[in-house]
């Protein structure tokens, strides 16, 4: 087994990559992670043999996800491990005798990683072509989480959160031994592998994540077993549990069900890699999947901003949309260069979505860039991978970010993380002296025309307090104004944060205005409150950054990448508070004036944006609308 064959006498394993999957673990240490299905199944999966196959039914390795570029072969041989932002780490004795229960970082993921064995990647794939010093090393360290972790290992969160990915590196593996030593048949030294996947199709088998990505990972390594080992009842089980899967992971809307857009972009990749491992091993993979996948990109497209981003939503790092070919997508991913402009702008998903735009770069004088876009949260009770978001705005106009979300911290960032995921984290009026109540939030009222849009928002975001937004986007010139309205039955201190963009410098110039700039920048955003129905306090405006205490003032646009950022904090107290927001948009040399004026009931706030005219209006039953 010593013995090294040179790469050339043979191609090695096939591969056809999976989705990269989500950097960490997604699991939450003593709760369960089962989602049950909620929506009618889709009954089409595997009704008729596909006709005809262009080669003989077949599950390929799905490559390793770039867990194992870090680690190379050299690194397998001495029992190395890395994963992430930490350092290498010796796993093992040297021989392949790995100590399985290390976590030296205390980091979930990590662990989870080292139990997936996918960083044996470039291992498998050396032996696959015939490096059989390469083969050896690879299969000793499977073998030995085999033989160290048998069946069950439901009670190790890691090594069962992993169970998927390693039935995965298996099923490589065994394509590795059979590639490598040019067999057709596994040899008895490896006879332990089909014994593993058999015991990993139990385990997938007993233990369904239901009806979200990592249920859907799992149907889909457990149909890889059945095809391996040519096991009609674990891909006729994978199939069942597809096809009650994908109706409610994707909705009827297009919207998934993990409040995330970084995870409803994964999602959109692991509903095809279902299709394509359907059809590959011979299973017709009907038309739901396919149906359900064009609706969400629809959603992606929409939930694509004006620097071809998704707007960072939830559990999202910040992250391009993926230009895929043939779809709305291509268009929004790439920026307009490619394919054609959607004929959508503006949309409403009851999963709790407002995605709008001013164009998607078609009009005359507007390029992709120059367009403002925006994303509104609303919907049912944060579950999954969302965030206490409720009636939260991302914008961004002008090329460039205006409002931002706190982002995504790594789940193991404590009291980062917390802060991440809570209210303050995020553009919304919030009452930091009551609980977070997590509410389901209401759309009541909505508007689109030609030049702007309205929405109004409802909620109770604690107990005893009420909570309305109003929000009008315009266009031409393009500008927010958002109107918050709450009361309490006891007094609080009522809060309307405007996360600014962390490349930005922020400024105080009076009690109702601050100006916010990155340093040689062709834009700048000024931000300003109009006393309407309460006067403004003193302090009414305040500027919060790179705070540890309370957290306040920071951007995650990765999970390990925390910046300062600046946080505008619009402030009252008592019982009940009324804070009208502009968020505006200019040149840099540009400014804002406006003036007040009554028609009946209405009032009318009269502005001038770099030198261009409009007009807001709140009417007496308290409306918000554009009056010119």
């Amino acid at each position: 087994m010593g013995e090294t064959r040179t790469s050339g006498e043979n191609p090695g394993i096939r591969i056809v990559p999976g989705p990269v999957d989500p950097a960490e673990a997604q699991f939450v240490p003593g709760a369960s992670n089962v989602v049950p299905p909620t929506a009618a199944p889709a009954t089409d999966i595997g009704v008729s043999r596909a006709r005809s196959l262009a080669a003989a039914p077949f599950y390929a390795c799905s490559g390793f996800s770039g867990i194992e570029r870090p680690n190379p072969v050299e690194n397998l041989y001495a029992d190395t491990f890395t994963w992430a932002p930490y350092a290498a780490y010796k796993v093992g004795d040297g021989n392949g005798n790995i100590n399985w229960s290390l976590n030296p970082y205390k980091n979930a993921s990590w662990y989870m990683w080292l139990h997936s064995l996918r960083w044996l990647g470039q291992g498998i794939i050396a032996g696959g072509k015939g490096d059989l010093k390469a083969l050896a090393r690879v299969n000793a360290i499977a073998y030995d989480w085999y033989r160290d972790n048998p069946y069950s290992w439901k009670a190790n969160v890691g090594a069962w959160e992993s169970t998927m990915h390693r039935t995965n590196v298996l099923i490589c593996l065994r394509q590795a031994v059979l590639a490598g030593l040019q067999v057709t048949e596994l040899p008895a030294d490896y006879a332990w592998v089909d014994m593993a996947l058999l015991s990993h199709a139990r385990f997938l088998t007993n233990y369904w994540s239901g009806a979200w990505n990592h249920g859907t990972d799992e149907s889909i390594a457990l149909f890889g077993v059945g095809c391996t080992l040519n096991r009609d009842d674990y891909k006729n089980l994978a199939q069942q549990r597809l096809g009650a899967a994908i109706t409610t992971s994707i909705d009827a809307e297009g919207a998934t069900n993990e409040q995330s857009t970084g995870y409803a972009s994964f999602n959109y990749s692991l509903w095809g890699r279902a299709s394509t491992v359907l059809q590959n091993c011979g299973v017709d993979p009907g038309t739901t999947i396919a149906t359900r996948r064009d609706l969400l990109a629809k959603f992606l497209t929409l939930a694509t901003n004006s620097l071809g981003k998704l707007h960072q939503i939830g559990d999202t790092e910040v992250q391009a949309t993926s230009p895929y070919a043939g779809t709305p997508m291509e268009y929004a991913g790439s920026l307009g260069t490619a394919g054609a402009a959607p004929p959508w702008r503006v949309a409403n998903y009851s999963a709790g979505y407002v995605f709008g735009r001013t164009g998607w770069g078609t009009d005359p004088g507007r390029t992709f860039a120059d367009e403002s876009t925006y994303s509104i949260r609303y919907g049912p009770a944060r579950a999954f991978h969302g965030h206490f978001d409720h009636t939260s705005i991302t914008y961004t106009s002008r090329g460039r970010e205006i409002l931002v979300d706190g982002g995504f911290a790594a789940y193991n960032a404590g009291a980062y993380r917390t802060w991440v995921v809570s209210p303050s984290a995020h553009s919304v009026l919030t009452t930091p002296l009551s609980a977070n109540a997590n509410p389901v939030t209401r759309l009541t009222s909505s508007s689109v025309k030609d030049t702007a849009e309205s929405y109004v928002l409802t909620d109770a975001p604690a107990t005893g307090v009420s909570r309305i937004r109003s929000v009008l986007v315009l266009k031409d010139p393009d500008l927010l104004v958002v109107w918050d309205r709450a009361s309490s039955k006891t007094a609080q201190q009522f809060q309307t944060l405007w996360h600014l963009p962390a490349d930005q410098k922020a400024s105080i110039y009076s009690r109702t205005t601050a100006i916010a700039m990155a340093p040689g920048d062709t834009s700048r955003t000024i931000l300003f409150q109009v006393p309407f129905k309460q006067a403004l306090p003193p302090g009414a405006i305040l500027l919060k950054q790179a705070q540890t205490n309370p957290i306040q003032g920071w951007q995650y646009p990765s999970s390990f990448v925390r910046n300062s950022a600046p946080t505008l904090m619009l402030a009252r107290s008592g019982t009940t508070a009324s804070i009208l927001s502009f968020v505006v948009p200019v040149k840099a040399t540009g400014g804002v004036t406006y003036a007040i004026r009554q028609s009946g009931t209405t009032t009318i706030f009269d502005l001038s944006v770099a030198g261009r005219k409009t007009s807001v209006a709140i009417s007496g039953g308290g409306s918000l609308f554009r009056a010119g």
